[in-house]
């Protein structure tokens, strides 16, 4: 058994199967078409312990969910290109049964009013308006992770 000290003490071996594991990082699926809000999201959290994956153009999402997985939170835009829509996505999420219990929320520069309520009414965990608020976004996204619901409209 190879020993390593720590803080001047020996530590469990590193190859213990019994040794606590340390705490995996949160995963974070985004439907994000634009470059853009892409680079903006990830500096907004750059220092939150979070795994981010993206998928630009909104297509085979429920595929690339289940490779990606476990996944903590998914962030869904809700306009995207050819045709493509967040709610339609998030509708085609519900009927897979190992994604329906992962937290949703829409990040959206649709009119909040409206968009709210649809996705409200859908059973989304939330929605953040854009532009995002570069010091709110993180504390919006790890309470949704916690299982929070967050209704922000940029106001």
């Amino acid at each position: 058994m190879v020993e390593m000290p720590v803080n001047g003490k020996a530590s469990e071996s590193l190859n213990d199967p019994n040794a606590p594991s340390p705490p995996r990082l949160r995963r974070v699926f985004i439907v994000e078409d634009n470059l853009e809000n892409r680079i903006i999201t990830r500096f907004a959290l750059a220092t939150t312990p979070l795994e981010l994956e993206f998928d630009v153009r909104g297509h085979d999402t429920v595929r690339r969910l289940r490779q990606f997985a476990p996944v903590d939170l998914i962030l869904l835009d809700l306009m995207l290109p050819r045709g493509a829509n967040g709610l339609d996505i998030y509708r085609e999420i519900q009927k897979a049964p190992e994604l329906v219990n992962i937290p949703c929320a829409a990040v959206s520069a649709a009119d909040p009013a409206e968009a709210m309520a649809t996705c409200r009414s859908l059973g989304l965990h939330g929605f953040i308006a854009k532009p995002i608020d570069d010091e709110l976004f993180p504390k919006q996204i790890l309470q949704l992770i916690a299982g929070e619901q967050v209704w922000y409209t940029g106001r």
